[in-house]
């Protein structure tokens, strides 16, 4: 696999993803669905912010291994939040999380009406190698 990343400034840095990502020639592409803080049992969590995005990236990165991926290999993660002002303080976890992963992504962070139950945050991957 070839990958090109397109940035044309540089502000981006500092928010831990790229404008665009170029991938020629993988070997294989996961698209993963949305993750978020369901236990393994399938409760839905009604825990705060910051615990619902380490058990969604908990979750996200398993879906991810088990398949045979690895999360550096992420091109595109697209965040859902029922509330922006609760996820921005909280940031630094998916952050930290990237970081640790060594990606450089594609992202898009949306406010939604609502997702299931009691979530406040899902995460939406794809994946190459």
């Amino acid at each position: 696999m070839e990958k090109t990343i397109i940035n044309p400034w540089e502000w981006q840095d500092q928010r831990s993803y790229v404008q665009a990502v170029e991938v020629k020639n993988p070997e294989g592409t996961l698209y993963v669905s949305g993750q978020t803080a369901i236990s393994a049992n399938g409760i839905s969590s009604n825990e705060d912010m910051a615990s619902q995005i380490k058990l969604a990236l908990k979750n996200l990165e398993l879906v991810i291994t088990s398949a045979g991926y690895e999360c550096k290999g992420i091109v595109r993660l697209n965040i859902y939040t029922t509330n922006t002002a609760e996820l921005w303080p909280n940031f630094s976890i998916i952050q930290d999380w990237i970081a640790k992963h060594g990606m450089q992504q594609a992202t898009t962070l949306l406010e939604v009406k609502s997702l299931f139950e009691t979530l406040k945050v899902e995460l939406e991957a794809t994946v190459v190698r």
